[in-house]
């Protein structure tokens, strides 16, 4: 799990799984024109999300595809936010996304 939680610590890498769950199964050169870095960069982060099992690989002819494995995701869902009390969570958000955009609005007007 510790590899996850790394894997999830860096933008770049939660960009490329964004990626994949919009459209799975892409080349690195398709990810790599959704990214402003270099393709050896993508693949240092990709490969970093192979070591953490979120992504698969499969070749297909002479393509590699990339497929994101939601399961370690849902592992860590089940482990820390899905004991929690869902509903008072929600709340929570709704109510935090309520302040922030009322924050970001001139005073007097609603």
């Amino acid at each position: 799990m510790d590899a996850v939680f790394k894997a999830l610590a860096d933008a770049s890498r939660r960009k490329l799984l964004d990626a994949l769950h919009q459209d799975n199964g892409q080349t690195l050169t398709q990810l790599c024109s959704q990214l402003d870095m270099t393709r050896q960069a993508v693949t240092k982060h990709l490969r970093l999300l192979e070591a953490a099992n979120l992504v698969a690989t499969i070749w297909h002819g002479r393509e590699k595809l990339h497929y994101l494995n939601p399961v370690p995701l849902h592992e860590i869902y089940a482990r820390w936010i899905g004991k929690y009390d869902h509903p008072r969570l929600q709340a929570l958000g709704d109510l935090k996304k309520h302040l922030e955009t009322n924050r970001k609005e001139p005073h007097g007007k609603t």
